[in-house]
């Protein structure tokens, strides 16, 4: 299926492993220009690396914090007009929510809710002046069904979430979408990190812990981050102009809601 994106220009937030480098991969072919982010360089380099050689798309690399204001300055002034933009930064730790300060707060509502805001903010009216726009965030499917150990996710996602569905419904009629994707269990560092977590209070070993993870899914696995990446490049596709405000959850079938 041709997405009719070839030749569009996207930036794709922390994007050197994980979910974030496969949509950048996943849009890189279907021949979309890409400009990656981390804020490790050597990671970065290699998964840079590996777009130009798989893809032959231009590249672009800015090693930073995104969710600093130099990082998305840096980002944004690298990735010059864009078409798409992938928001996404580290979640924040588990943990108690005894145990978290204002400081941990405001930390997870930085990364996590005001930093995909103000890049919205930043690119969203040249998309609407050009007429196309693409805009998805990664959030988590804890938005729909909240992990206890992951309070300052649940809470800081929650409220981009909000914001997001105003502003979508403003934004398509010029053919600007903005929806969400959230993820359930895919095998990246944030699950281990989350497992190890869980772990450490069961008195059990990491291992186990994504053992069970996989077994008590519906699918009896968990995603293979490409599956992501292709979710993410549909969403940002030249069909997609009639989804906007959604909020696509991709965990196997493990949400049990129906709405």
């Amino acid at each position: 299926m041709d997405l009719g994106i070839a030749g569009r220009r996207a930036l794709v937030c922390a994007s050197s492993k994980g979910l974030g480098r496969a949509c950048a991969l996943a849009l890189a072919a279907e021949g979309v220009h890409v400009t990656v982010t981390a804020r490790g360089a050597e990671a970065l380099a290699a998964t840079a690396r590996q777009i130009r050689e798989r893809c032959g798309v231009e590249v672009g690399e800015v090693v930073g914090d995104i969710t600093t204001p130099q990082g998305r300055a840096d980002a944004l002034r690298a990735a010059g007009p864009i078409d798409i933009l992938v928001t996404n930064a580290g979640g924040p730790p588990p943990g108690d929510f005894r145990d978290w300060s204002r400081d941990d707060w405001m930390r997870a509502l930085d990364a996590n809710m005001l930093t995909p805001i103000e890049l919205i903010k930043a690119s969203v009216d040249g998309m609407i002046e050009r007429g196309f726009g693409r805009i998805v965030n990664i959030t988590s499917a804890a938005v729909k069904a909240p992990i206890d150990v992951l309070g300052l996710s649940n809470g800081a996602r929650s409220g981009l979430t909000g914001f997001v569905a105003g502003l979508a419904r403003k934004t398509v009629r010029h053919n600007v979408t903005i929806n969400n994707l959230l993820p359930g269990p895919f095998a990246t560092d944030r699950l281990s990190a989350v497992a190890q977590a869980q772990a450490a209070a069961a008195g059990v070993s990491t291992a186990e812990i994504l053992a069970r993870r996989a077994a008590d899914n519906p699918a009896g696995r968990v995603g293979d981050p490409a599956e992501f990446g292709a979710a993410c490049a549909f969403l940002c596709s030249a069909s997609a102009g009639f989804v906007s405000g959604q909020n696509l959850v991709l965990d196997g079938g493990a949400y049990p809601g129906v709405l």
